[in-house]
């Protein structure tokens, strides 16, 4: 039995869902929260600094940016003042050369009269007011999913981060090899989390959504014979071909730049292995590979699918929508919980008994 809470977080592009599970508690009686991504958070907040006129002071850790990052381009451009500490402005961009051009100050001193917002993938304080407040026992485990692009201030950063998934599959493309407690020093984003908790088991956000959909009572009857996993998330669509204990392929694309026609048409042919890497990358996905190995004749047809952008594949016939535990935007949090218990020789559909 596993001694003390587990805290497993995943932050994604739109939301950050929250799974804290005392062992031998019921999935179910769990705490369980879906919130706006911390980028999304500090966006917001220097959007009202934005319609206030005020300088602002980036300072924290590197975070995911996205949403952040374009407001501090719409900050920039109504003519107000950005600064940023150095460890902060790698959020926008690994080359602070570039992220200077923009009109960002990289100083290590917030100017006097800007508001400081402080980053960060993971608010401690926040969680332990919240856990204080509503009588729930701080955690004495850690697992934190983020999606991690790499650092990599010349080239592009799909096509580095796709680099890492092929590097996966040639290394044997185990479902246990997803989750780490060491990245490599290129996943500053990580390592990052692991600085604010140590001992933390890390996973990238598209792996966990794989891992939890794996959860589902039907993805698990066709685990044997092979199947498509599809997480189709707020910033990323990503889809891995799973038999067994083993990934065969990975795809991975914006959500946002794919219509339901488009996503269908490359699935099935990812599921063929007729889609190239380079096509996904020139139509400005990230990439497609396959295993070294990968089984001849196998086409993976059954599909789970999973992911808050999950109705781009509603006209999709032969699979299922994926709701483990009865709840989908947890998908992730679940898998990450997956990931940490079973270096444990535990499960959470077998532990999780609320006996």
């Amino acid at each position: 039995m596993l001694q003390g809470a587990l805290f497993a977080l995943d932050v994604g592009g739109g939301t950050q869902d929250l799974f804290l599970w005392e062992p031998g508690e019921l999935v179910e009686n769990a705490v369980k929260l879906v919130l706006p991504s911390p980028t999304r958070i500090v966006a917001r907040r220097l959007a009202e600094l934005t319609a206030a006129g005020r300088a602002v002071y980036l300072a924290g850790r590197q975070m995911g940016g996205g949403p952040l990052t374009q407001a501090v381009r719409r900050h920039l451009a109504r003519g107000l003042t950005v600064a940023a500490h150095p460890a902060a402005a790698l959020t926008l961009h690994d080359n602070l050369s570039r992220v200077a051009q923009w009109g960002v100050e990289i100083t290590e001193t917030p100017p006097p009269e800007a508001v400081t917002l402080v980053l960060g993938d993971v608010d401690l304080d926040t969680w332990q007011e919240l856990c204080r407040r509503f009588a729930v026992p701080w955690p004495k485990h850690f697992a934190v999913a983020v999606q991690d692009h790499g650092f990599n201030p010349e080239g592009s950063n799909r096509r580095f981060r796709f680099q890492h998934w092929e590097t996966f599959l040639a290394a044997g493309g185990l479902l246990r090899d997803l989750a780490t407690g060491e990245p490599p020093a290129s996943l500053t984003r990580m390592r990052t989390v692991a600085e604010v908790l140590p001992g933390v088991l890390l996973m990238d956000t598209c792996a966990a959504g794989v891992r939890g959909a794996l959860l589902d009572p039907v993805a698990q009857e066709h685990l044997d014979e092979g199947l498509t996993v599809v997480n189709l998330g707020n910033a990323h669509t990503f889809a891995a071909l799973v038999q067994g204990e083993r990934i065969f392929g990975l795809y991975e694309h914006h959500t946002g730049l794919l219509s339901a026609a488009k996503l269908l048409e490359h699935l099935r042919r990812f599921q063929r292995r007729e889609l190239t890497n380079e096509e996904v990358f020139e139509d400005e996905g990230h990439g497609c590979a396959f295993a070294p190995d990968y089984p001849p004749g196998r086409e993976f047809t059954f599909t789970v699918i999973t992911g808050p952008r999950r109705r781009l594949l509603m006209g999709w016939r032969e699979g299922v929508m994926a709701a483990p535990f009865g709840d989908m935007m947890l998908t992730g949090a679940f898998g990450l919980a997956e990931a940490f218990l079973e270096r444990r020789g535990l499960s959470l559909t077998r532990d999780a008994t609320g006996g």
